[in-house]
């Protein structure tokens, strides 16, 4: 699946996470659980989508954009979220 993203927010999440945009081109879309967030109005429709990148369980959001993802934000999974993704 193509993916689109904001450099300048990648570069930032590298530093504060560790972990760059490009890495969701790796995300596996076949065992995801993807939710609607709509604890706020965006503007636009958001998900976040738990998923595996390698061996590691990551939290993706994004929102549909002219046909790509558009990421939002990436990080590793904390505990509590790997426990609800195993429980589903």
């Amino acid at each position: 699946m193509e993916i689109s993203f904001d450099p300048a927010k990648s570069e930032r999440n590298v530093r504060e996470r560790g972990v760059p945009f490009t890495m969701a081109r790796e995300f596996e879309w076949d065992s995801a659980v993807i939710e609607e967030d709509v604890r706020v109005d965006y503007g636009e429709r958001r998900y976040c989508a738990f998923g595996y990148i390698a061996e590691r369980l990551f939290a993706l959001v994004f929102t549909p954009r002219a046909e790509k993802i558009h990421v939002i934000s990436l990080r590793k999974a904390n505990s509590r979220e790997v426990k609800r993704y195993a429980e589903t």
